[in-house]
């Protein structure tokens, strides 16, 4: 019998799968464009950015808070997230950055089997990602 992952190795791994999908979800030729600055780059130069921090679980997997940002934005800027908020709000709607700033003060508790749901998700969706290299 296999032995089951702890919690710690399964949220390391859903992160993994998760920022490879947002990396690669909008890819033409394995290049993607900064949310934040517009800098192109081939996806696996990019981070995956949050605009509310990953310490936020509700908000921490979700495909609206997390958008591909270069480096330079999400490190060096530590998140450009002034910059982030316009932007969303221009791409999904007015109030976007808003909604997720509420939703990430929300307290939300994960189960394992969620996790592994989610986890497995992200692994169908990069399996069948034209961008396959990691």
């Amino acid at each position: 019998m296999a032995r089951k992952r702890s919690r710690k190795a399964l949220i390391k791994s859903l992160d993994t799968e998760f920022s490879r999908y947002i990396r690669t979800r909008n890819a033409k030729n394995d290049l993607v464009e900064c949310f934040t600055c517009g800098k192109k780059d081939n996806w696996n130069n990019m981070d995956a950015g949050h605009f509310m921090s990953r310490r936020h679980y509700s908000t921490r997997w979700d495909e609206t808070n997390v958008q591909v940002q270069c480096k330079a934005c999400n490190v060096f800027r530590h998140g450009e997230q002034y910059r982030f908020g316009i932007e969303l709000d221009k791409h999904f709607g007015e109030g976007t950055a808003q909604e997720l700033i509420q939703r990430s003060h929300q307290l939300e508790k994960f189960s394992t089997n969620d996790l592994e749901a989610l986890l497995e998700k992200y692994k169908e969706l990069n399996l069948n990602s034209s961008c396959r290299t990691v």
